[in-house]
């Protein structure tokens, strides 16, 4: 519904030669913890406060909450897809200078990379904060 109304509305908009601001707004329910693909988004010719405005910027991202159909895409719904889900064992790595030391641990969230979480160090029971690596290697202190 909100589809063809954005295609009524850009023609007209476009031939009255009025300067026109686009956001952009899912196509269908999407409900949290799912992957965005360019054909859950679409564009619409209306400026919508905090709303992203380019596909590129929310395509193969991971939706944080449940975002409905034609509701705003907003920079805080959205974010990279999880690499580690709660309860998961995953390794932990501490590095400064030429000293590393690896350990397991368990997470305590889920998250992506780039992210903090804690994880729970199952080795001595203790709740540690790390940034989630690309290859979600848990990098604990020490890191940039």
């Amino acid at each position: 519904m909100l589809w063809g109304l954005a295609r009524l509305i850009l023609p007209m908009l476009i031939l009255a030669g009025t300067a026109r601001a686009e956001s952009l707004v899912a196509a269908r329910n999407l409900p949290a913890q799912t992957i965005i693909a360019p054909g859950d988004l679409m564009q619409v010719v209306t400026s919508i406060s905090g709303a992203l405005t380019l596909p590129a910027e929310a395509v193969g991202q991971e939706t944080r909450v449940a975002i409905y159909a034609g509701r705003p895409v907003r920079p805080g719904d959205i974010g990279p897809p999880a690499l580690i889900e709660r309860n998961s064992i995953v390794a932990l790595e501490y590095r400064a200078g030429g000293l590393v030391i690896r350990a397991e641990g368990r997470a305590l969230a889920r998250g992506g990379a780039g992210e903090m979480i804690r994880v729970m160090n199952l080795a001595s029971k203790t709740t540690v904060s790390g940034r989630i690596g690309a290859d979600g290697l848990i990098l604990v202190g020490g890191f940039p």
